[in-house]
């Protein structure tokens, strides 16, 4: 809260929502099929809130990509297979995503 601010400050709430990607998903609009990473253990971003936001995509009908790294912290793992695992997932994303444009 200290960085983005707090949501339960009505006047920083305003601002927030502006930028908030599940505040501004919307149903009809076409995206990119997005790819949300997350790990169980993160002790600072809690996976909910990409599990959330997966959750709003499927219930919308929009596709995405999830990956939830059963371990590690708050970065890509906590060993160096993790951490290749997790940066191989992002490269062949972007390898078969780049110029593609929102999802058909």
């Amino acid at each position: 809260m200290a960085e983005y601010g707090d949501p339960d400050k009505p006047e920083e709430w305003a601002y927030i929502s502006r930028y908030s990607p599940y505040q501004n998903l919307w149903a009809g609009t076409r995206y990119p099929k997005v790819m949300f990473t997350t790990t169980t253990r993160d002790d600072r971003v809690h996976p909910a809130h990409a599990r959330k936001m997966a959750a709003k995509m499927e219930s919308m009908g929009l596709p995405f990509y999830y990956f939830e790294n059963t371990e590690g912290g708050h970065g890509a793992g906590v060993t160096n297979e993790q951490r290749a695992k997790s940066i191989a997932l992002t490269y062949a994303y972007l390898w078969q995503h780049l110029g593609e444009g929102p999802a058909r």
